[in-house]
């Protein structure tokens, strides 16, 4: 996937021009928000279990080398294959050989937001092999050639009637008076060219939302079943895993799927949870002949060994980008990469670069939500301000920020200065709101503007009220001759 985050403030205008998208996007906070607010409630120690998490994950981070260790002997014990790959094209090198190995012509892939993040599927196309997308709302993205704007909904910006009208170019084999007006009739439609896939597709892909170093197994999480089918009636099942997914124990595993189906969509647990050891054994009634496992690096190594490695804690739930009002207003193509959303704006410079992705920490009105909802309680908002800076010190920071920024560290240096103009601007910009004590416009402001009313300044300063309270407190101070 070619990033585009360095035109972020591009892709933001074009997101909220874009009527069908906006559609799409406002039923977030009533859908998965309260979702996962009812799960939550539903759960006393889910806090608790947000503090086990964080704990067990930096853990893992601290001793990552031992537990990726433990888990490739295991896998190889269990009669599967490990291969370890340093960067993208190593692991698209390693997933072509498997498939040519395996004399493969068609191959299924279930969610894998990693594939997307090496390219995987125009890799294998490049190879002149078929490739289709399992899951219903990647299937629909791969239909309208387009990458996933969301975590764990990847088509959550469409709407019905645009998903009708790519099934009916699509589809074009099906009667044209068929009806496609509901949803359960687009899944239908969808179940039906898929399983023709899943049994003659050679080789099966999937992610892993962990990978079990106890016994060498790797975990999904779907409500579809489609992963189900991909890795277990192919010959060949490749699991695709960034070295951050790796877990100690199976109990550890356990109390994070407690957290992470909740957080993500509000639910208990997925429909379908299932753990994969190996390939088939000889009185097993159906899997796999082969089970490979590829491990991904590609920059994880780096962001362990540096400030930002909290962000390595990330479970990919998603309740970051439902909660934050900047991903609920732009979407996530908006943030140019794979990873969108707060995520995003923390991981994605440490993998693609300062100069390509340093500007998503912009993004942020560092509200906060982000980090209240993180099942791992990664500081968000710390790591994004911190990207900020090192924005600013490579110097990518925009010209008119970075004059705007230093003109104000200039004249913070003048006290006396700095509060005359204060008052002066304060007092201005009360006088110019008038009665209506909001501005519909105002220069270098328009970004605000052209949306909702700029609110005048109200009241006194900070200053005067910090300057009123130090008065009062002197005049209720005893003096010292007087206590005494």
């Amino acid at each position: 996937m070619q990033p585009t985050s360095h035109d972020f403030k591009t892709n933001a205008r074009a997101a909220l021009s874009d009527r069908q998208l906006q559609e799409a996007l406002s039923g977030l906070p009533g859908g998965l928000v309260a979702q996962r607010a009812a799960a939550r409630a539903r759960l006393p120690e889910f806090d608790d279990l947000r503090d086990y998490g964080r704990d067990l994950r930096n853990h893992t981070l601290d001793h990552l080398d031992l537990y990726l260790e433990a888990y490739e002997s295991k896998v190889i014990a269990t009669g599967g294959h490990v291969h370890w790959a340093e960067t993208a094209e190593d692991a698209c090198v390693a997933i072509l050989r498997i498939c040519k190995a395996a004399d493969a012509k068609l191959i299924t892939k279930g969610k894998s937001m990693v594939s997307e993040e090496i390219g995987l599927n125009a890799k294998l196309q490049a190879a002149d092999l078929d490739v289709v997308e399992t899951d219903l709302g990647e299937y629909i993205l791969q239909i309208r050639n387009e990458t996933p704007s969301h975590i764990i909904a990847p088509a959550i910006h469409l709407i019905q009637e645009q998903v009708e009208d790519d099934f009916r170019r699509q589809h074009q084999h099906l009667p044209k008076d068929r009806p496609l007006d509901q949803p359960a009739e687009l899944v239908d439609e969808a179940r039906k060219i898929l399983r023709e896939k899943f049994i003659t597709a050679n080789v099966g892909i999937t992610g892993a939302n962990f990978l079990v170093a106890e016994t060498g197994s790797s975990i999904i999480v779907t409500n579809e079943g489609n992963g189900d089918l991909t890795q277990s009636l192919a010959k060949v099942h490749i699991v695709i895993a960034a070295i951050d997914k790796v877990v100690p124990t199976l109990n550890d595993a356990a109390a994070l799927l407690r957290l992470l189906a909740r957080s993500a969509t509000g639910q208990e647990i997925t429909s379908y949870t299932t753990f994969s050891t190996g390939p088939r054994r000889a009185d097993d009634p159906d899997g796999p002949q082969a089970y490979h496992v590829i491990l991904l690096d590609n920059g994880r190594s780096e962001l362990l060994g540096s400030e930002f490695r909290e962000v390595l804690r990330c479970i990919r739930c998603g309740a970051c980008m439902n909660h934050c009002p900047v991903y609920n207003a732009v979407g996530g193509h908006a943030y140019g990469w794979v990873y969108p959303g707060p995520i995003g704006a923390a991981l994605n410079p440490g993998l693609i670069g300062v100069k390509e992705a340093g500007s998503l920490a912009n993004a942020s009105t560092f509200c906060g939500r982000c980090e209240a909802v993180c099942p791992m309680r990664i500081p968000l908002p710390k790591l994004m301000r911190r990207w900020r800076e090192i924005e600013f010190e490579h110097g990518e920071t925009p010209f008119l920020t970075r004059f705007a920024l230093r003109s104000w560290a200039a004249l913070a240096r003048w006290p006396a200065a700095y509060h005359l103009i204060s008052r002066m601007t304060v007092g201005t910009l009360k006088l110019a709101a008038g009665r209506r004590g909001a501005f519909t416009w105002i220069p270098f402001a328009s970004g605000w503007t052209s949306g909702r009313d700029l609110p005048a300044p109200q009241g006194r300063t900070f200053q005067q009220l910090w300057a009123e309270r130090q008065k009062t407190a002197a005049l209720l101070t005893p003096t010292n001759k007087e206590a005494a």
